[in-house]
Formats: C-alpha cells, structure tokens, sequence
C-alpha cells in the first residue's frame, strides 16, 4: 500500500449532533476515522479532506462559509493535508482531486466518511472507474434512515445495502482495525 492515500469525504459539523443534517452513528464513524487519520499521519502518507458545499439558494446544510460545512475537529486537516471542496456527490466531479491524486502518484485509496448511501457511494464507484484500487472502511462511514415507497429503512441497514453493494465489484470494505493492522 505504498502508493495508498486517505480520502476522508464530508465529516462536516452539519452532520453532526446540533447539525442541520444529523446522522446516525456519525460520533462513532468520525472516531475512527481520526483513528485511520493519526495512522496515515503517523506513516506519512498522503491525506485529501473533501467538504461539500450546496449553492443552491436556501441550503439545508453545508452552506457556503457556514459553521456546518467545516470539516468536524475531530478529524481536522493539519499541516499541508489537501483540501477539496465539491459541490456534486462525486468527489471528483468538477474538482481537482484527481489531478492531485495523479501529482501524488496514488494508485489505492482508503475511504471514509459520510454518507455511506450518497457521497461514499458516488466517489468510491467513480475512483474505481479511474482505476484506483478502492478500500473503504465501513466503521468509520455514517449515514441516515431512509425511506422509499412507504417504506422506512432504518440507518444500519440502509449502510449495510451500500456497503453490500460496493463490496460486490468497486472495493474493499473493511473496518478500520485490520486497516491500521
């Protein structure tokens, strides 16, 4: 996993309690993601912080330069870490992170963040189309129940249906433990 990199995708205040988005189980996803965050620092390899941002007037969240659209302390950038800023589900779509992925050299992405049915969804499947060799830490991924149909979908199982559904043909899904291993 040398030329692997951290791609940590909208763990944004908005989603978390007090937030304009709440998701379930997001405390628990953002601690491990800054358990994965403090291994990649530790290694030295390259982390990428992607936020999104809605233009539409009248956001529900993550509204341009709102408190709700910073990234969450927990899993903070320092330094030089890379910080994207998208505006579409897909974090590559009309963004610099694949030319800056390319500049890096990656080849293998480990992926985290929020959520897991939208955004993880969106991104893994486009990194996997450009060829990048996609693991996804599925413990340190949140989302939110659903409903369709009439139907309510609580949050594991909405979660679990993506998770199923990545590990079918576009990654690893993994829980941070083995990735830190």
């Amino acid at each position: 996993m040398e030329n692997t990199a951290l791609l940590i995708v909208d763990m944004q205040n908005d989603y978390f309690g007090g937030g304009k988005f709440p998701l379930v189980g997001i405390d628990a996803a953002a601690e491990n993601a800054a358990r994965l965050l403090a291994a990649f620092r530790e290694s030295g390899k390259p982390v990428i912080h992607v936020r999104h941002e809605i233009l539409r007037e009248k956001a529900p969240f993550f509204a341009p330069g709102s408190i709700g659209a910073q990234i969450h302390e927990t899993v903070a950038p320092q330094g030089d870490e890379r910080v994207i800023t998208k505006n579409f589900p897909n974090s590559f779509r009309e963004t610099s992170l694949q030319g800056h992925l390319q500049a890096l050299g990656t080849r293998d992405l480990v992926i985290c963040g929020a959520m897991s049915h939208f955004c993880i969804d969106a991104t893994v499947r486009a990194a996997s189309d450009l060829g990048y060799g996609c693991t996804v830490a599925h413990d340190a991924c949140a989302t939110r129940d659903l409903e369709f149909g009439g139907i309510s979908v609580p949050a594991v199982q909405v979660h679990a249906g993506f998770m199923a559904a990545l590990a079918s043909g576009y990654g690893a899904i993994l829980p941070t433990d083995r990735l830190i291993a």
